[in-house]
């Protein structure tokens, strides 16, 4: 597939085929990836893959600390503070998904989940269809493979770059490969179940998660959020500082 072809054909998958990807798919997809550019070539990323019976594990244990987390955060004071100091469900991630965004990227936020949950015909005021979808993201949308991604903390937003041009790399291959992928903050929520299950090299932040595998026909596999054109991300020149 053409590099073009893959950038408009990729989007992010919400609900895959449980059709296994082959190890040797996988590792063709990743080796691809590896060949991103870095910060002096340091690479400053580590992947942990999970498949089969690891991935299922992962998937019960995430998908449990969702609902009793869940639980907690539509209880009323004082037992939500009661429960939330007991329980050891609360999200114990190494960065924070739920970022404060200013007015201008909120409503294309918002634009993108209301496009999202009209796809999948969940009414706004449903709170219990959105909490179930939320659910989702820890349930991977049924891919048979999640990818969860590392960087090292101590080069701070310079090591979050070139992970997320690593990531990039990575679904493009992966889109070239004819299959999908979802990159999921939420799935960062959470390090415990995935620090028990892999060597973590000290230093390194679990910062986000990628299903993979082959899309379905599901409907919501069809929505595109709205991107923005080149005059909304070019900058003006200064009329003063044209020569």
């Amino acid at each position: 597939m053409k590099l073009m072809n893959a950038l408009t054909s990729r989007r992010s998958i919400r609900q895959f085929e449980n059709t296994p990807v082959c190890k040797d798919q996988i590792d063709q997809i990743i080796k691809a990836a590896l060949l991103s550019p870095s910060n002096a070539n340091v690479q400053p990323y580590r992947l942990a893959v999970a498949t089969g019976n690891l991935r299922d594990k992962l998937k019960q244990e995430l998908s449990s600390k969702f609902i009793v987390a869940n639980q907690i955060k539509n209880e009323k004071m004082p037992q939500k503070l009661w429960q939330a100091a007991l329980s050891k469900d609360l999200p114990d991630g190494d960065y924070d998904p739920n970022v404060k965004y200013p007015k201008e990227l909120m409503q294309r936020k918002y634009e993108c989940g209301y496009g999202l949950y009209d796809s999948l015909n969940i009414k706004r005021d449903d709170h219990q269809a959105r909490d179930r979808q939320m659910r989702r993201n820890f349930e991977f949308f049924d891919a048979p493979v999640v990818i969860f991604v590392f960087c090292h903390g101590d080069l701070g937003v310079y090591s979050a770059l070139d992970t997320g041009i690593f990531m990039q790399s990575l679904m493009l291959a992966a889109t070239a490969q004819g299959l999908g992928t979802c990159p999921q903050a939420a799935l960062a929520m959470w390090k415990s179940p995935i620090k028990d299950a892999f060597k973590v090299e000290d230093g390194y932040k679990l910062i986000c998660g990628i299903s993979m595998g082959y899309p379905s026909e599901h409907p919501v596999n069809s929505y595109q959020p709205k991107k923005r054109n080149m005059e909304e991300v070019l900058l003006p020149i200064r009329a003063t500082d044209v020569r």
